[in-house]
């Protein structure tokens, strides 16, 4: 029975270390996006990619730990993104985020 929670363990790790190395990948390419993206959407996109990513790197380092308590963690950073994304979404459409209308 060891021999199978060791073989698990050691799995567990390639796997953490694997996916690791990908999402740094994807990072660097993402920040190559954000930074020469021909277009502002093209940029809002990285951005929220880049934000999918550290949801995804959170995950990652709650299953090296054993830990649910950062579940909470990549849940807030899943919220913040997508308010972001919308922020910059309505930026990008009406040059403006807070409509200030005194009518």
């Amino acid at each position: 029975m060891t021999a199978a929670i060791q073989f698990t363990e050691k799995l567990i790790g390639y796997s953490i270390l694997i996916g690791s190395v990908f999402i740094g990948i994807s990072l660097v390419l993402l920040l190559y996006r954000i930074f020469k993206g021909p277009t502002n959407p093209d940029r809002a996109v990285g951005l929220d990619t880049m934000g999918i990513n550290l949801m995804a790197i959170v995950g990652l380092v709650a299953i090296h730990l054993s830990t649910p308590y950062l579940n909470d963690v990549a849940l807030l950073v899943g919220i913040l993104g997508f308010l972001g994304t919308l922020a910059t979404a309505k930026y990008v459409e009406k040059g403006v985020i807070i409509d200030r209308d005194m009518d």
